[in-house]
């Protein structure tokens, strides 16, 4: 019995780039800088106007604009209405957090969010965020790769996972431990 296959045609829009097929790790470092970048979001100096000039993806679409990225949020401790999350965000207290690294690592810390600034050079980068909600935005961000840190931090071999713990305070999240997310 001989398998056959079909072809199925793919849109060059869902294909993985090239440049990210190439090195799983790569890949993961790049999810790792995705994760850790909305981690160091909250934390990073309001702008007055655009945070970053105008720029274009890899594919030429242009990013959005600072008043779409920062008014169309999923962060479902302040609002399940994506349209609503800037306002009721807007006494947020990211101020002082700390990042603290521990567990099976060589070299635990605990830093302040100044000191990771000052420590890791800062990158720009640019990401099409594609949701299974169907809105994709293209974001400019400025910030660290995760791997940056984790080199530092030195996980052990037994080390398998990252595992992030955000902040549980209702008064500033209002929406953590509702019904739906408790």
């Amino acid at each position: 019995m001989t398998n056959t296959y079909r072809s199925i045609p793919v849109k060059s829009s869902e294909i993985t780039p090239h440049s990210l097929y190439l090195s799983r790790r790569e890949f993961l470092k790049t999810a790792g800088i995705v994760t850790g970048s909305a981690l160091l979001a909250a934390c990073a100096p309001k702008a007055a106007g655009t945070a970053f000039p105008v720029k274009r993806d890899e594919f030429g679409d242009p990013a959005n604009s600072f008043e779409e990225i920062t008014h169309y949020n999923n962060y479902y401790e302040f609002s399940e209405n994506k349209e609503v999350v800037n306002r009721r965000a807007k006494d947020f207290k990211s101020h002082p957090w700390t990042v603290e690294v521990y567990g099976l690592v060589n070299h635990p810390k605990k830093y302040a969010m100044e000191d990771l600034i000052k420590k890791f050079p800062q990158e720009e980068r640019i990401y099409r965020l594609r949701c299974v909600e169907a809105w994709s935005m293209v974001i400019p961000w400025i910030g660290f790769p995760l791997a940056s840190l984790l080199k530092e931090a030195e996980p052990t071999s037994e080390a398998e996972f990252v595992r992030f713990e955000a902040l549980l305070d209702q008064a500033q999240f209002p929406h953590q431990g509702s019904h739906l997310y408790p």
